[in-house]
């Protein structure tokens, strides 16, 4: 079996009349799947089939990891907008070498109207989403607080057609099955928020990591109401994050130096918010405690790992498919919830949790009818599988992959 390694996004071939073999790649490393259907070939075929699943899946994890972590440090003191700062320094520290190494030949001009994007993810995400989310976690928990991002599919489906990035064809059952899957996930969500119904002793603990009266604040002294409009609020600044993400990745298409810049402009911005709207700078003290492992690993793993995956994943299956995984998330942050700080599961998260799963299924298998097996993709041209994983007609893609 012969294989080559092309440290290239694109997969290169000697022969010019040769369609090139379709490749699996990260960070800029591309392994080309040979053409002869042996073993190998099988199984180069499985994983890069795969590879967009497993990504969305391991992802989850992460941010279900945050989720403990972050809820942990601000119920200990820590501003969240001081997290949010921190968070993206750390992001920015990590995935900006990487940037500059592997991208430093195909890095695109840093135009204007690219500026101006990426300052507007800069704002969208870090900025915007993130201190909503901490304010709303803050004031709930974190089970319902990753049940309400279960809306995000939805918020984004809607996005997504308004702006074209998404089609709707009432002729084709995958197109349906997109719309069906998504009406009951939110279904599902709607389930979790309005019924609770009777708490589940599924595991009798306190919580390993629960300090002593948590447990009272999660049913008293809370702003509910209010948590809950600023998790929703932030699930549509996330939701216009990934959208205009995909808008950006047609002019900038450098997953990894636009990770870096996002985190590097979301940093500066939140700094200018937090020295507006808290003067007290005893805040911005951090120390070896849990204030610092929530700030790096969110910032590692959900900002800059979560960004450049995120991007990678937009391109070839568009912002629906990244967002119609969010699910999966609040059933991780439940169970860990109930083990690590001892918060209850009720019978109506597991009822919503059933259909949650279910829609995503759906909504999952109507994107995989959208896209033909490896065999298929690999008669295309590189150019024409670029410019139909943002949504170009083909006839816009250039040779270097710009618009």
């Amino acid at each position: 079996m012969e294989w080559n390694a092309n440290f290239n996004f694109r997969t290169t071939s000697t022969n010019t009349n040769e369609t090139p073999p379709p490749g699996v790649s990260f960070l800029g490393l591309e392994l080309t799947i040979p053409k002869k259907k042996n073993k190998g070939y099988m199984g180069w075929e499985t994983l890069y089939k795969l590879k967009p699943y497993l990504a969305m899946v391991f992802l989850q994890f992460g941010y279900a990891g945050m989720y403990i972590v972050t809820q942990i440090s601000l119920k200990r003191g820590m501003n969240h907008f001081i997290l949010a700062v921190y968070r993206h320094v750390a992001a920015t520290v990590v995935i900006a070498p990487f940037a500059i190494l592997l991208e430093r030949k195909i890095r695109p001009k840093l135009t204007l109207p690219i500026f101006l994007r990426i300052m507007a993810l800069g704002f969208l995400e870090p900025v915007l989403d993130q201190n909503l989310y901490y304010v709303g976690m803050k004031s709930t928990s974190t089970t319902f607080a990753a049940a309400t991002t279960n809306i995000l599919p939805a918020v984004t489906f809607v996005l997504a057609l308004i702006f074209r990035l998404e089609k709707v064809n009432v002729k084709k059952i995958q197109s349906l099955a997109k719309v069906f899957g998504t009406a009951v996930t939110v279904g599902g969500a709607m389930v979790m928020t309005l019924y609770k119904g009777p708490a589940l002793d599924f595991i009798k603990s306190r919580g390993m990591l629960n300090h002593q009266g948590s447990a009272a604040d999660e049913s008293s002294g809370q702003h509910f109401v209010t948590g809950t409009l600023m998790l929703l609020a932030s699930c549509c600044g996330w939701a216009g994050f990934f959208i205009l993400q995909s808008f950006t990745l047609r002019k900038y298409p450098a997953e990894l130096s636009l990770t870096a810049l996002v985190c590097l402009m979301g940093a500066v911005e939140g700094t200018a918010v937090s020295l507006v709207l808290e003067r007290d700078m005893s805040i911005w003290a951090i120390g070896w405690d849990e204030r610092l492992l929530a700030a790096v690993y969110s910032g590692v793993v959900c900002s800059g790992i979560a960004y450049c995956t995120q991007a990678m994943v937009i391109k070839e299956r568009g912002p629906v498919f990244v967002t119609s995984f969010s699910p999966l998330c609040m059933i991780i942050t439940a169970a860990l919830g109930t083990i690590l700080l001892g918060e209850n599961i009720r019978l109506g998260s597991i009822i919503g949790a059933v259909f949650i799963v279910t829609g995503l299924y759906i909504v999952v298998w109507g994107k995989s009818k959208e896209h033909g097996p490896v065999s298929d993709i690999s008669s295309s041209s590189s150019d024409e599988k670029d410019a139909a994983a943002v949504g170009l007609p083909v006839s816009q893609a250039k040779p270097n992959g710009h618009t």
